[in-house]
Formats: structure tokens, C-alpha cells, sequence
């Protein structure tokens, strides 16, 4: 079953909100995968820069921070191929 998603007015309140303050993502959205299929790999996932210079993990698609090293470990339902993965660096024009 997947996560609920957030409504279109939670998630434009939290684009007006600085990253900082989004809510870090749990075991209701992020779930443990032993495949290559983790958030680092997703096109959604996102480092920032936080207070201090300290890197924050985010994922766009949900509008959340992902604990450090939970990237490693952990993907979503949403999670998707980029093109280069999909395709290689080039894909054949027909």
C-alpha cells in the first residue's frame, strides 16, 4: 500500500517554507530496499546546503528531509529512473 501523498495546499505551504523547516520523511514514505533502487539513485533526491554548511538530503518529489545515510538504505514508492540510467548517456534517434 503506498504512503498517502501530502494535499497540493500542504505542499505549497512547505515550498514557501525554507528547507530547514520540512518535516523529515519516515518509515510510512521511505521504506528499506536491498536493491540499487535507493534515494540517491532517484532524480527527486537532493543535497542542500544547510546552517552551518551542513548538507541537508531532501526528496522534491515529497517535499521532505531524508535522515543522513537513509539515502543509502531507503527509497520510496515514487522513485524513478533518470533518462541516463534508462536510456545510456545518448539515446538512438529513429
Amino acid at each position: 500500500m503506498a504512503a498517502p501523498r501530502p494535499s497540493p495546499a500542504a505542499l505549497a505551504s512547505r515550498l514557501e517554507s525554507p528547507i530547514e523547516e520540512w518535516p523529515y520523511l519516515d518509515e510510512q514514505v521511505l521504506v528499506t530496499t536491498r536493491s540499487r533502487k535507493v534515494c540517491m539513485t532517484c532524480h527527486f533526491f537532493r543535497h542542500h546546503s544547510g546552517a552551518n554548511c551542513i548538507p541537508l538530503l531532501t526528496c522534491q518529489l515529497h517535499q521532505g528531509l531524508i535522515a543522513h545515510g537513509a539515502h543509502l538504505t531507503h527509497r520510496c514508492q515514487g522513485w524513478t529512473d533518470d533518462l541516463t540510467r534508462q536510456r545510456g548517456w545518448c539515446p538512438e534517434v529513429a
